[in-house]
């Protein structure tokens, strides 16, 4: 026996057409234009068959839109954060090579911009400067030459 699938389920669905088939076994579609889909209702099987087109418009639509919002929250964290002035850049590309784990002097510089334990606690920072993310790093930094200008940086300032 055949239902369409709206009388069965309700009023209230924008999709595809449907058709409902109500038997003792699964039902199984060998077309390739349709897949079939078995639920288990109460003690009767109800097989729906959904056209591969709609199914596939519908993740293609998903999607693009998980895409577009990925791509707005990007857009949103990149305004969010502070550019890095040129001076800092000049700073870390010659301290360290930009690089946010480096350690140098016997290890006693450490991160981007060689800082020493010290200093980096001085600017607010905790911890080894070098396991800091690079945002943490730029940002004490940022403060330090606001403080010092490049002093702080004798070689590469």
């Amino acid at each position: 026996m055949r239902k369409p699938l709206l009388s069965v389920l309700g009023v209230g669905l924008a999709v595809a057409p449907v058709t409902v088939a109500l038997a003792a076994e699964p039902h199984t579609d060998t077309t390739k234009a349709q897949d079939t889909t078995t639920v288990s209702a109460a003690d009767k099987r109800v097989s729906m068959q959904v056209p591969r087109e709609a199914r596939d418009k519908q993740r293609l639509a998903h999607r693009r839109a998980a895409h577009k919002r990925h791509r707005a929250s990007a857009k949103r964290a990149a305004a969010a954060a502070p550019a890095t002035p040129p001076a800092l850049q000049a700073i870390a590309a010659c301290e360290s090579g930009g690089n946010p784990a480096a350690v140098g002097g016997g290890g006693r510089f450490r991160g981007k911009y060689q800082f020493d334990y010290g200093t980096w606690a001085s600017v607010g920072g905790s911890g080894d400067p070098a396991a800091a993310s690079e945002a943490e790093q730029d940002k004490r930094a940022a403060i330090l030459y606001s403080r010092a200008g490049s002093s702080p940086w004798p070689v590469c300032g």
